[in-house]
């Protein structure tokens, strides 16, 4: 079946971006004067997906109002002319339905998944890591269509700089996999040193993945640091059922750090029609007056 379930791991305390994560969930982080994870729900649903899961933890209150529907809000923002943003914000809730489940400690991507695993059921789900940001929604809707047509979990993936391998979970790709893929996915390693990386591939953080990959997730041991990686999870995966891997051609922002985030939301505003031309001008001015 399509997957139609997006899966939202925001469990994370964010401590990179301490004090202001004391009280604010980093998901809820402005871009502009949008919360990020309303761009990645928005994302979600332009994919076709209808039932959004996200992973929260129990101190992250305010991810939870702000996913509880509001018709003052959503009225308020349509009488300021804001109809479309209106639009997005009315249907969360209604038109597709959201789930919160909690990850009670920080105990690794691959543990915080397997908590939406009775969420999620018995079908193909996506998963849309929140301190990643896209351009828009074709790459998710690409795997969509991968898994759609193939039965097996797709994952997104780019190609970096050997010296930057070091910070992801890297592939191996079959040998007669495509340059520019699609490519065939038989092992998966967990941030490897430079040295011992199979390849420059790695897994950015847009997944869409078969139901049987929780029983991967319940077989995981916790690593040293206590947490369940998901790359294992498809490592062991994959040595049955390669799984495939498609090149994100789309723009993506990283917006684990404070200096990603406000990379982000420079370019961000940049595109947006309604202050790209206001702020572009004073931008100018300031870094070349």
């Amino acid at each position: 079946m399509r997957a139609t379930t997006a899966v939202i791991p925001a469990a994370g305390l964010g401590t990179r971006f301490y004090p202001v994560t004391k009280a604010v969930p980093k998901e809820l982080l402005p871009i502009v004067d949008v919360p990020a994870i309303q761009l990645v729900i928005d994302e979600a649903i332009a994919a076709g997906c209808d039932h959004i899961v996200v992973v929260s933890h129990p101190s992250k209150g305010p991810i939870e109002r702000y996913l509880t529907p509001d018709a003052t809000v959503v009225a308020k923002v349509r009488d300021s002319g804001r109809t479309e943003m209106a639009d997005r914000l009315a249907c969360i809730g209604t038109e597709v339905r959201v789930t919160v489940v909690h990850q009670d400690a920080p105990r690794g991507l691959g543990h915080a998944v397997g908590c939406a695993r009775a969420a999620v059921g018995g079908n193909p789900f996506a998963v849309l890591l929140p301190d990643e940001l896209m351009g828009d929604a074709n790459l998710l809707v690409a795997l969509v269509d991968s898994v759609d047509a193939t039965g097996v979990g797709a994952v997104g993936l780019m190609r970096v700089p050997a010296d930057e391998v070091s910070a992801y979970g890297v592939v191996t790709p079959s040998a007669a996999s495509p340059h520019e893929g699609p490519f065939q996915i038989v092992d998966v390693v967990e941030k490897p040193r430079r040295e011992d990386a199979p390849s420059n591939l790695i897994i950015i953080g847009r997944y869409v993945l078969t139901p049987d990959v929780f029983e991967e997730i319940d077989r995981l041991s916790p690593q040293a640091n206590g947490e369940m990686q998901l790359t294992d999870a498809l490592r062991s995966q994959s040595a049955t059922s390669p799984l495939t891997g498609l090149l994100n051609r789309s723009k993506r922002w990283d917006t684990g750090t404070p200096m990603g985030w406000l990379i982000a939301v420079v370019d961000i505003a940049l595109e947006r029609p309604d202050v790209a031309n206001a702020f572009g001008a004073w931008l100018r001015q300031r870094v070349d007056p």
